[in-house]
């Protein structure tokens, strides 16, 4: 028979609680699939599948208020492998930088002792991934190396910096916010800092514009809206018209170039950087809940948001449309918007005084889930799921145009029987096409799709302080098989949270008090005595609630029946050792005796018994003797029975002598009221010892004070040794076989809590004060270990407890419970050593060469017919435990991950990039999405052999373009009506001259010269360009392809690039179509953005002859590095990925 094993491991953790005000905005979600947020002075980080709480980090002597997990953006290999590295900065200025999965330290930064402003890893990090950009009130940026602590250079600028944004595509180019208004940065390069003070814009609030003011009462907010115009000018509004503090956030749209948004409470705002004027208004109407922060996303052009109430909403760009209602006159002069629809929301949260939304962080990865952190603690996970809706029941009057589900899957078209995960990524859920409001193509198979929120993770926190914990009766060895490390919790408002400690899971919240719990009493493995007192009235009376809880059931009954209405508040409960008795201490009331078995009251004492300031039960007792005596007479029974019936043989005496000893012991533990003695101490130190069987109170001693000691505050016993705590801070340690005495002086104040630690033998005891805690060795008498509050211990001790024989557990005031060894100190744990309840996918724990040999087995399997995720046996060389975790994590992946990895249609190029989302892995998924789309397309026209299917060929890639989020990656024709689309809306939008002559610029070098020299013929005769505008409209409208007058313009155009007129000379050279020339010019002069735009806009050859000259200068902006980085590295990833394949 095998031996029965059961898991009571219990590690040191910390169970978090409550926020502090600080970490509002302390919360992040990495590439890594993990979740991290800042509570008090802790970094908490959590799974967010599996909503289980991984690691929380304590280093910070401050609350924590940012935290930035590093980017992904690199080619992994041995050399550089998948890590866990997070930075968290606190209000005392210091950031730190962690190796999560190990718990450690790895560097600790610090400029000045201010709060850290915000704090970001750079993306775009060729020679260095460990580069960090900081704000250091009130006013510096300083970019630190994460890996050194090293500081690179540092900027001070005149304005105090809020925040600040990176262009998603350009590193060069970053925006801070300040108290006056935007500085936008051009020059940002980790190896100098700028050289400028950048250039300088300010905000004029949407409230504040005096077109707003004006609109507002005739047409309403929403028109009024539409009417906003200009929103960044260089000239310093008046104090009326200054919006700053209104403006809650900046962010760049990643969805596409040059775009930002501005939030304000109650709006949104679309900014195109190109003309500086609002594109696009998102309004919440007036009885509208406002917002708190908002998330575009980089997959699809949408917006989720936060609301003050909690409310997470997603909304996604349509088509331009003219925005108003069914109710109002159309407007003869329609404004273009860019509208974005509300597509999902999820469920608020009931909003109080202490509970409010914090803040919200959105999947980086699949942007198909958001996470909310709630001020007290909770952390709910709500993850968007597609459905496919019949288009009938669409309500046609709601003006909302129909999503559709996309082509393609991973990246390839997939038809409507194969395996796909729609719900995989955001991206995956609806079209591009949809997106953009255009007609879905006649005969197509795009399903309409529509979106909702559904919560799938929820992780609730302690509730505010005060605490009172109480860990269960320890491990035996008679209890080993029904044993579980449980710690009950009570709380301010009457509940007791039940806490797993293996797991650090919530096992059951009990909702029994209606008042704040003082005290809880194990009366066995399965149930708990909890009592609480309600506010004192004009008499000092009050309301005593004692329960008794059933936890399997969670039953609970009143312990004291119809007592404790108006009567003196109970100090304390004290369950006997054998847990037959409860002593019920009162402040101004003698003592009270119960069964606790019965429930039923022993004794009351008399009103002339002494006031109790310290109780204990003593560990001794008769119960063994009893057994025997009673055991005794039921063999002397089972005897006499047995030599009545002289056909009974020896083998059935003995079994019914084995019968009825069990029922013997069965009684004994039910009827057998064994003696148990108690000491407690009164006003003046002296120690009266009582001893209770059954009905039967006996007053057996009393011990004079101890002059040495003040008024005994606790006491503790175990075996042979009692330990006194007074007012003072001293303890009396009593030897009581050797009847001898011995006190110690702490020096410490009020002795508030003394317990022993669980184990036979095991004479360590912790001492709980008002700074702090200490343990001690009862038997050497000496301290073993010592906790005081102060300046390296940033929270104060409420309660105290032993969790296991070398573990006790701390609860404090910052609305933590941590259970810590015996030396106190508060130390990180490894990642790998936690026991979970659920599997974690999560291949950043693995050793370096283990996830990359992971990696490789998920994309190649050559020695198998069909793909297997059983690694059993494939032959790891190495180690065979690490090829175990190899297989927990395969064994942790989802089922619908499974189905599609085991398919056997599943294309290698959807591996590739399915395998990239799982890793969390930036740079190739991004690699991985392009080489998808272009190599598909390339496939499908090597394939098509007849002329309609090469007619079919470019159409597809036009129905099911790549997403314009890659910019130029994107195919020529998606590209191109993307910018039309948006220099009409900046045409529409178009408020001065200086905007007007930009359309024109941009329609110029689009081809679009009938719409350009209109524009130019509105020059008004005061202008001071209107004479050259004028010129200019002849020379478009005249302009011809002979030989002679191109020779001419292309004289002239070139004559004004090389007087400065580069953008005018461009201009020159596309009348004439001379682009490419255009082009070269522009590379010559450094304006490689520029120069792919124009190529991008043009043919297709112009287009692929700057890539390759591109390609070589190895500049461009993001998108390219991404494409090209990946593209230079695919040779040594697949050498690297066969050759781990191969060491397998």
């Amino acid at each position: 028979m095998l031996p029965y094993t059961v898991n009571f491991k219990v590690s040191a953790r910390t169970l978090t609680g409550a926020l502090n005000a600080h970490n509002k905005a302390a919360v992040d979600w990495g590439w890594q699939g993990l979740i991290a947020y800042g509570c008090h002075s802790l970094v908490v980080v959590i799974d967010s599948n599996t909503a289980q709480t991984l690691q929380v980090l304590e280093k910070h002597k401050a609350d924590v208020v940012k935290v930035k997990w590093a980017r992904e953006n690199y080619h992994h290999n041995i050399g550089s492998p998948y890590s866990l590295r997070l930075a968290s900065a606190d209000v005392n200025g210091k950031i730190i930088v962690w190796d999560v999965a190990a718990g450690v330290a790895q560097c600790e930064i610090q400029e000045h002792a201010k709060p850290i402003q915000d704090v970001q890893w750079l993306w775009n990090q060729d020679a260095s991934r460990d580069l960090l950009l900081a704000i250091h009130p009130p006013n510096y940026i300083v970019l630190w190396n994460a890996d050194t602590g090293t500081k690179l250079w540092k900027k001070s600028y005149a304005d105090n910096i809020l925040s600040f944004s990176f262009d998603p595509f350009d590193p060069s180019h970053l925006t801070l916010l300040t108290s006056e208004g935007i500085v936008f940065i051009s020059d940002f390069s980790p190896s100098k800092p700028p050289s400028g003070p950048g250039k300088k814009v300010y905000i004029s609030s949407p409230h504040s514009s005096p077109a707003h003011n004006k609109l507002a009462a005739a047409t309403g907010a929403k028109k009024a809206l539409n009417k906003v115009k200009i929103l960044i000018t260089q000239e310093k509004p008046s104090a009326e018209f200054i919006t700053l503090n209104d403006c809650l956030q900046l962010a760049y749209l990643p969805s596409k170039r040059n775009h930002m948004l501005l939030l304000y409470p109650r709006e949104i705002l679309i900014l195109d950087l190109e003309v500086n004027q609002t594109v696009g208004v998102i309004a919440i109407e007036r009885t509208g809940v406002p917002f708190l922060q908002v998330i575009p996303c980089f997959q699809r052009d949408g917006l989720f948001c936060l609301h003050e109430n909690g409310c997470i909403t997603l909304r996604v760009r349509r088509s331009y449309s003219s925005i108003f209602t069914s109710n109002e006159e159309p407007d003869p002069d329609p404004v273009q918007e860019l509208t974005y629809d509300l597509r999902s929301q999820c469920d608020a949260i009931r909003v109080t005084k202490t509970v409010r939304p914090f803040s919200m962080v959105c999947c980086p990865v699949n942007e198909n889930a958001a996470a909310l952190i709630v001020s007290d603690g909770r952390v709910m996970i709500w993850e968007l799921k597609s459905a496919v809706c019949n288009r009938n029941s669409r309500s046609s009057s709601s003006g909302v145009s129909p999503l559709y589900s996309p082509v393609s899957f991973c990246g390839i078209p997939v038809g409507v029987l194969q395996n796909k995960l729609p719900d995989l990524s955001l991206d995956n859920m609806i079209g591009q096409s949809a997106v953009a409001g255009e007609e879905h193509p006649k005969g197509s198979i795009l399903q309409e799709v529509q979106l909702k929120f559904l919560l799938t993770g929820l992780l609730s926190g302690l509730p505010s302080p005060q605490f009172a914990i109480r860990m269960c009766p320890p491990l035996t060895t008679k209890n080993i098989k029904m044993y579980q490390p449980l710690l009950a919790v009570g709380t301010s408002n009457g509940s007791v949270l039940v806490y797993h400690l293996t797991s650090g899971l919530l096992h059951k919240e009990l909702s029994i008090h209606s008042c704040e719990v003082k005290g809880i009493e194990w009366t066995s493995l399965t149930g708990f005595l909890s009592f609480a007192t309600s506010t004192p009235n004009n008499m000092g009376l009050v309301r005593n609630e004692l329960q008794l809880v059933d936890l399997p059931t969670g039953r609970s009954i009143a312990f004291r029946g119809e007592r404790g209405n108006d009567e003196s508040p109970i100090e304390m409960i004290k369950v006997s050792h054998l847990k037959q008795y409860l002593a019920v201490v009162f402040k101004d009331k003698p003592l009270e005796l119960w069964d606790v078995r019965t429930c039923t009251i022993l004794r009351e004492m008399s009103k002339n018994f002494p006031a109790i300031t310290a109780l204990e039960w003593s560990p001794s007792h008769n119960l063994k003797s009893l057994r025997k005596k009673q055991l005794a007479t039921r063999e002397a029974m089972a005897r006499q029975t047995v030599v009545s019936d002289t056909e009974l043989s020896v083998v059935e005496s003995s079994v019914i002598s084995l019968l009825q000893e069990a029922e013997s012991k069965s009684e004994l533990s039910q009827n057998i009221s064994a003696r148990e003695h108690f000491v407690f101490t009164d006003n003046d130190g002296q120690v009266y010892h009582l001893t209770v069987e059954g009905n039967s109170v006996k007053d057996s001693a009393r011990i004079p004070p101890d002059g040495s000691m003040g008024s005994i505050t606790c006491i503790a016993w175990k075996g042979d040794t009692l330990v006194l705590g007074d007012m003072d801070g001293n303890l009396n340690f009593w030897d009581l076989k050797g009847r001898v005495s011995r006190g110690i002086p702490t020096h410490r104040s009020w002795v508030k809590k003394i317990r022993f630690a669980p184990g036979k033998g095991n004479q360590k005891l912790i001492a709980m004060y008002n700074d702090g805690a200490e343990v001690w060795d009862s038997k050497e008498v000496q301290m073993v270990s010592s906790l005081r509050s102060g300046r390296n211990v940033t929270f104060r001790i409420l309660d105290v407890d032993w969790c296991t024989s070398d573990k006790v557990i701390l609860a404090s005031d910052d609305g933590c419970i941590r259970v810590l060894e015996m030396s106190m100190k508060s130390t990180c744990f490894r990642m790998d050593e936690q026991e979970l309840t659920e599997p974690v996918w999560c291949p950043y724990l693995l050793v370096p060469r283990a996830a990359l040999a992971l990696k490789a087995f998920l994309l190649h399997q050559p020695w198998n017919g069909q793909y297997s995720l059983d690694i059993s046996h494939v032959d790891y060389p190495e180690n065979e435990e690490i090829k175990n975790l190899l297989q927990e994590q395969l064994n942790s992946l989802s089922n619908d991950i499974k189905k599609l990895l085991l398919d056997p249609e599943f294309t290698l190029l959807q591996r590739c990039l399915l395998v990239s989302r799982l890793y969390g892995d930036e740079s190739e998924l991004h690699f991985w999405t392009v080489a998808a789309h272009y190599l598909h397309s390339l496939s499908q026209e090597k394939a098509s052999s007849t002329p309609v299917a090469k007619e079919a060929a470019p159409q597809d890639r036009v129905n099911n373009p790549l997403d314009i989020c890659y910019d130029i990656l994107c195919e020529n024709a998606y590209f191109q009506k993307f910018q039309l689309e948006r220099v009409n809306l900046q045409e529409v939008k178009r408020s001065t001259y200086d905007h007007t002559r930009k359309c024109t610029d941009q329609l110029l070098l689009l081809g679009q010269t009938d719409r350009a020299v209109q524009l130019l013929l509105e020059t008004s005769a005061d202008n001071q360009h209107y004479y050259c505008d004028s010129l200019k409209a002849c020379l478009v409208t005249t302009v011809t392809s002979s030989g002679p007058s191109q020779s001419t313009i292309k004289l002239v155009a070139t004559n004004m690039i090389a007087n400065g007129k580069l953008a005018e000379g461009v201009q020159l050279l596309c009348l004439i179509d001379k682009a490419a020339d255009a082009c070269r010019y522009l590379q010559t002069y450094g304006e490689w953005n520029r120069a792919a735009w124009l190529a991008k806009v043009g043919d297709s050859s112009r287009c692929l002859e700057l890539r390759a000259r591109k390609f070589n200068l190895e500049f461009l902006t993001h998108d390219l590095e991404v494409f090209l980085g990946a593209a230079r590295r695919l040779y040594k990833y697949f050498l690297s990925s066969f050759h781990l394949l191969l060491c397998i």
